[in-house]
């Protein structure tokens, strides 16, 4: 990383390429401390990662709530897995025109493009790891008295959590990427609108800067994800330890 940003450097200011457009990193670094300092991006931020957050939570309810029954109960599965087929090859950005005729150019569209985009990563990976539960398990817990539904929660939820949280960390990176998407579409605020507006305007310097605190904000929310992801199943991760440790 820093050779590519020493490398940057140089091909701007040594005119490696002579182009008005192509600014020395240290001109945006500049711009992105200015705006910073002017809480532009700060404010554009809070705006997308609001809606971000918003829609990435109804498409995991949505997204392990259907990935469960699908999973677990047969008659679900055949009830809506053409549906879901036929729903998943289209991209995302495609339902950003019906969502504005539908639900204008507020937050909702917004909020509805980015759970709609997010839901079918978490739905089939949830879907996934309850297929994959081991039939010893659940033949166990029959065997102790536990109904379906103790079972769906005892034992299939906590073994299918890798692949729901692999789900959910796919889908959080789909969130931030419909978010900016979104905004540039439809939108007077957020990191999106931001720098669609700074690239419109001819403000080379800020459009860098929004597009290089994007990816420093993007790389932040997966580091989260996954301590967060860490802490809750770590036995998941000492399980996986001990085992290669016996291998």
């Amino acid at each position: 990383m820093i050779a590519l940003l020493v490398l940057w450097e140089l091909s701007a200011s040594l005119k490696w390429i002579d182009s008005p457009l192509w600014l020395p990193f240290s001109t945006v670094l500049a711009a992105a401390w200015r705006e910073l300092t002017q809480g532009n991006l700060i404010a554009n931020f809070w705006a997308s990662l609001k809606r971000m957050f918003v829609g990435y939570a109804l498409a995991t309810l949505v997204g392990v709530g259907l990935g469960l029954m699908m999973g677990y109960f047969r008659f679900c599965y055949r009830l809506l897995e053409p549906l879901i087929e036929a729903l998943r090859p289209i991209p995302s950005p495609a339902y950003i025109p019906i969502a504005i005729l539908f639900l204008g150019i507020g937050d909702e569209m917004k909020v509805f493009t980015i759970m709609l985009g997010c839901v079918f990563p978490i739905l089939l990976n949830t879907y996934s790891g309850v297929r994959a539960v081991d039939p010893v398990q659940i033949n166990t817990g029959r065997t102790f008295g536990l109904n379906r539904l103790q079972i769906l929660w005892q034992i299939v939820v906590p073994s299918s959590a890798p692949y729901i949280f692999t789900g959910m960390r796919i889908s959080l990176a789909v969130a931030l990427i419909l978010t900016v998407i979104s905004e540039m579409v439809a939108a007077n605020d957020g990191i999106g609108y931001f720098i669609l507006y700074m690239q419109r305007s001819f403000r080379v310097a800020p459009m860098y800067a929004g597009i290089i605190a994007l990816a420093v904000v993007g790389y932040a929310l997966n580091q989260l994800f996954l301590l967060i992801e860490r802490w809750i199943i770590d036995w998941h991760y000492i399980a996986t330890v001990v085992q290669a440790d016996d291998d």
